[in-house]
């Protein structure tokens, strides 16, 4: 084995066949195999809900000073009497674990060892991603 940046384990269904040290490439995919790509999204660092959840924030006139991009009302009055869990607010967008189902794969280059695929795939540039076949 070689120096290696990171290191990920992948779940096998059989291992027949599989030795200690074998490389695993793009010659596992072929043209148009459908493929499932994860990664994590890029992060947004804390964002209000218009950015968040695209709320359509406040009236920009009759009265309304400071509450152009703000929540609204989050919750009932004395029955349930607090906030739901889940209310959608402002906080920390991205950074999460997000998955591109069913892409194409339009070209293999075996020689660089690079695919492409006919679509957008999550994360920033050079991010470190899973792919695998299509099981749906």
């Amino acid at each position: 084995m070689g120096n290696y940046r990171h290191l990920r384990e992948i779940r096998l269904v059989d291992t027949e066949g599989v030795k200690v040290g074998d490389s695993v490439d793009v010659n596992l995919f072929e043209p148009g195999d459908m493929v499932d790509i994860t990664g994590t999204s890029k992060g947004k660092g804390f964002a209000g809900v218009v950015k968040r959840y695209n709320f359509a924030g406040g009236p920009k006139t009759h009265g309304q000073s400071d509450r152009h991009r703000a929540v609204g009302s989050i919750g009932a009055s004395a029955s349930p009497g607090r906030v739901l869990k889940g209310t959608k607010m402002p906080g920390h967008m991205g950074d999460e674990r997000v998955t591109a189902r069913r892409l194409e794969v339009i070209q293999v280059d075996s020689e660089k060892n690079i695919i492409l695929v006919k679509g957008a795939v999550p994360g920033a540039k050079n991010g470190i991603l899973l792919i695998k076949k299509s099981g749906k």
